[in-house]
């Protein structure tokens, strides 16, 4: 029997809606918010602009805003964003939202919980071994691989050890695309 894979499966990771975030509520000091909709608010001062991006908290529904651009001048802005920003552009909001330096700067974390889907082709793992799995993340979902390794295939963690050979740490959370290979049991 060859060492190589006989069956390649692609798995996808996508986003089944926007993330909550784990940021405190200066009123409740509740710890969880929603971008909802996804609103931007945009005030001239000027010829600068400023950029929010305005959050609603889940206990008490107070509105807050994080900031996107602050005293920008308005000629820097590239006029389709712009545009966006204007019109609430739903893909501008993700993207701003999944920002690192957003979230760095305004002090929230995402809370991936139920925001998530893997769609994996099925699995026939009684057949031709060994079977090659590569993964592609749409959005930077952090997950543990162990764990949507043992989703995906059905199986207990500990076979997922036993069974799965794969390219980074099992056990350390990933928003990146990886593979691995899951060998016959026994």
């Amino acid at each position: 029997m060859s060492s190589q894979p006989h069956t390649v499966l692609p798995w996808v990771v996508r986003r089944t809606r926007l993330p909550l975030l784990s940021l405190r509520c200066v009123d409740c000091r509740s710890g969880s918010a929603t971008v909802g909709e996804g609103r931007f608010r945009v005030n001239a001062n000027g010829k600068l602009l400023d950029v929010w991006l305005l959050v609603r908290c889940l206990s008490c529904d107070r509105t807050a805003k994080l900031t996107v651009h602050e005293r920008v001048p308005a000629g820097s802005f590239d006029p389709a964003e712009l545009h966006g920003y204007r019109v609430n552009d739903p893909d501008l909001v993700a993207s701003r939202l999944l920002d690192p330096l957003l979230a760095r700067r305004n002090r929230f974390t995402l809370d991936w919980t139920g925001a998530w889907r893997l769609d994996a082709p099925s699995a026939r793992l009684d057949e031709a071994w060994p079977v090659k799995v590569e993964v592609v993340f749409e959005d930077p979902v952090p997950v543990r691989p162990e764990r949507l390794i043992a989703s995906g295939l059905g199986l207990s963690r500990n076979e997922v050890r036993r069974r799965v050979k794969c390219d980074i740490p099992l056990r350390r959370r990933t928003s990146a695309g990886f593979a691995f290979t899951v060998m016959a049991a026994g």
